[in-house]
C-alpha cells in the first residue's frame, strides 16, 4: 500500500487523471512550473523525477521488486514533502501539516531498512530480500 498510494498522485500530476482533486497540477509542465515557484529549480529536472518516483518506484515498492532501491527515492521525496508540509501547516493534517506525510515516510523507511520480506518478488525471483 505504501507504494501504491503514490500512483494516483503521479497519474494526476503527469497525465491529468483525477482533475477535480488537489492542486491544479495536471501536466509535467504545470508541475515543473510549481516546483520553480516553490524554489526547487530547475522545475523541469524535479517534475520528471517526482513523476518517476510516484509512477515507477511506487509500483516497484508495492510489488517488493528491487524494494530497497525503489524505497530510496520514495523516502527522499517524502522527506522533502515533510519539510514543505511543516513549512505550510506545521504538524496537524487538517492544517496541511506533516502528520499524514510523516506516517507514509515512516512506512517507506521500514521497507528501506527491512526490504520486501519473504513474500516479495525480490524473494521469489532472487531467492532473497533485496
Amino acid at each position: 500500500m505504501v507504494g501504491l498510494a503514490l500512483v494516483p498522485h503521479g497519474l494526476r500530476n503527469t497525465f491529468n487523471f483525477f482533475p477535480t482533486t488537489g492542486q491544479p497540477l495536471r501536466s509535467m509542465r504545470a508541475l515543473a512550473d510549481y516546483m520553480d515557484k516553490q524554489g526547487y529549480r530547475p522545475g523541469m529536472l524535479w517534475a520528471p523525477a517526482i513523476s518517476a518516483t510516484q509512477l515507477i518506484c511506487g509500483p516497484l515498492l508495492a510489488l517488493g521488486l528491487f524494494t530497497r532501491l525503489a524505497a530510496v527515492p520514495i523516502v527522499l521525496f517524502l522527506l522533502v514533502s515533510n519539510v514543505e508540509r511543516w513549512r505550510v501547516g506545521k504538524y496537524f493534517w487538517n492544517q496541511l501539516g506533516l502528520e499524514y506525510t510523516l506516517m507514509w515516510t515512516l512506512a517507506a523507511v521500514y521497507f528501506l531498512v527491512h526490504g520486501g520480506g519473504a513474500y516479495s518478488f525480490d524473494s521469489l525471483i532472487l531467492g532473497r530480500e533485496f
